[in-house]
């Protein structure tokens, strides 16, 4: 009877204390190719080839795709296409050869299973070979031993618990109302128009492919999604030019998405000149997004003592942060995947400098569709054919019109100057002006295309544009009071709203309308964001007491 229970007690012990072991736009290639008897020759971008069928994929710059035999492309074609694809192969295989396992847990336990039924046949055997007076004392062991096995067991086959969604949504917070966000039982979903408030656009690209920043309506059911429970893959994906080539792999804290380090060609889309002071550049639809990673995030709207907040997401739901661990402390090694699990048992990605800038390999399970991007994702809608490579232009500025409803967009090209003035009406009418030494064309688009609703408020896209000169906040950072002025261009009286949030979402001060000064005596020293209301014009600002 003593071995008996002592075995009990054992197997009650090894299930109490196991635990498991938790783990796009480049300059097109010109291609010649015979079709019959006759040469020809196309622009498109290098896809991918078929090493079984000799068949080689291209791209044009109209989304078409061009599937044609090895032999039939020109000696020089054959061999370029040859070493992109043992590139890309040798790519896939360091990384096969590399990658850090990842041991899935199984959804149904034996372990606990069989020590259910281990106690469950010790009562048996106790209740015929013991007398009821021994029974008596032994029965309570039996019982505490089952329920303990069975809430174990039990436990195995529940789903893990629902991650909270305020500590994904803290990421957003400083960059609301230019983001919405909502949640339900699986996914965070992120609304945003695309066009980021806290920084300039375009200035410095050498690469353009003569695309411009518009609106997108990344609303509704076209919203940016984040598995609210993220799962470890099996075997991680690579991000390269073979997987993810297509659409974001991630989605920075301000509503902005992230793409692919490299483009369809292979090539790093930073060092090749594609990308403006920012790490982004716009798209075939004209839809602004980074490439490299964000990092100017943190030295703009969010302050340095805030780098332990995620400044983005991988849309396989993992937090990506920057030089900081969750805890505060210097950011660790990091492995093939370009992250690590951190102190909290959680595994998140970090950004650098350097390639691959945030990922290296996708570590959570995701779904990657026939075109090569992981679904589901946001959409943007083209208002116009895609531009193609304008070689030797650089973008010089990229400025907001009065009226907020487009921008100026100039470049050099020649050593001559060149301008594009472009607006929109919230109806969907979209006017370009091409002005260049020799005159100015006019093209213009009728799309159609509304006002964007993100949430339960309706923001018209002009109101997301920088506006930040619009009020001033001084001294800053400030100790005692905090002086506010705004632009002459408008009225004190326009002033509909001031309030200051914390970094928990928390407000903390309010006022219907202008206020010359605010004090600070009253809050904790820290970081905070105040947000303006100027003729419907939203603007958020950093502020810092000390």
């Amino acid at each position: 009877m003593k071995l008996i229970i002592l075995f009990a007690i054992l197997g009650i012990g090894s299930s109490i204390f196991a635990h498991d072991n938790h783990y796009e736009n480049v300059n097109l290639r010109e291609w010649t190719y015979a079709k019959t008897q006759n040469t020809k020759r196309i622009k498109a971008s290098f896809l991918s080839y078929n090493e079984n069928t000799k068949i080689v994929n291209i791209e044009n710059r109209h989304n078409h795709v061009y599937s044609i035999p090895l032999l039939d492309f020109s000696e020089k074609d054959q061999l370029y296409i040859i070493k992109r694809y043992d590139d890309i192969k040798a790519i896939n295989q360091k990384i096969e050869e590399t990658h850090i396992p990842i041991v899935v847990k199984p959804s149904f336990d034996l372990n606990s299973f069989f020590i259910f039924l281990f106690f469950i046949l010790l009562s048996i055997i106790a209740f015929y070979k013991l007398d009821r007076q021994k029974f008596r004392y032994a029965l309570p062991i039996f019982i505490i031993g089952i329920s303990i096995s069975l809430f174990s067991f039990m436990k195995k086959l529940l789903p893990p618990p629902a991650k909270d969604y305020t500590e994904i949504d803290k990421s957003f917070i400083p960059f609301k109302p230019n983001v919405m966000t909502r949640a339900d039982a699986n996914y965070v979903y992120v609304e945003s128009v695309g066009i980021p408030t806290e920084h300039e656009m375009m200035i410095g690209i050498t690469g353009w492919q003569q695309q411009f920043p518009i609106p997108q309506c990344y609303n509704g059911s076209n919203a940016w999604s984040i598995p609210l429970n993220p799962t470890m893959a099996t075997t991680p994906i690579p991000v390269n030019a073979s997987h993810f080539s297509r659409g974001a792999i991630a989605l920075a804290a301000n509503g902005i998405p992230i793409f692919n380090p490299y483009t369809n060609t292979g090539v790093d889309a930073y060092v090749d000149g594609q990308l403006d002071n920012f790490g982004g550049h716009c798209g075939r639809a004209d839809d602004y997004h980074y490439h490299a990673a964000p990092l100017s995030l943190f030295s703009t709207l969010i302050n340095k003592t805030t780098e332990t907040v995620p400044f983005a997401y991988a849309l396989d739901g993992f937090a990506i942060y920057g030089s900081k661990e969750p805890d505060g402390s210097a950011m660790t090694n990091l492995d093939i995947n370009h992250g690590h699990v951190g102190a909290d048992g959680n595994y998140h990605y970090h950004a650098t400098n350097t390639l691959p800038y945030m990922i290296g390999n996708m570590v959570g399970k995701v779904t990657e569709d026939a075109t090569n991007q992981i679904i589901p994702q946001a959409q943007a809608t083209p208002i116009r054919p895609a531009g193609s490579p304008l070689n030797g232009a650089k973008i010089t500025h990229c400025l907001p019109n009065s009226t907020k409803n487009g921008y100026t967009l100039s470049y050099t090209l020649n050593n001559q100057n060149y301008s594009v003035e472009y607006n929109w009406t919230t109806a969907g009418f979209f006017t370009f002006n091409n002005i260049s030494p020799t005159g100015t064309t006019i093209q213009t688009y009728n799309t159609k295309k509304s006002i964007c609703k993100m949430g339960t408020t309706t923001s018209s896209v002009s109101n997301l544009i920088k506006t930040e000169n619009l009020i001033h906040l001084y001294p800053n950072p400030s100790r005692d009071i905090l002086y506010l002025s705004v632009n002459p261009s408008v009225s004190t009286r326009q002033v509909t709203a001031i309030s200051i949030y914390n970094f928990e979402g928390k407000m903390i001060f309010y006022s219907d309308e202008y206020r010359p000064s605010i004090e600070l005596k009253k809050f904790a020293r820290g970081n905070y964001i105040l947000k303006a209301k100027i003729n419907e014009i939203h603007i958020v600002k950093n502020i810092i007491i000390e």
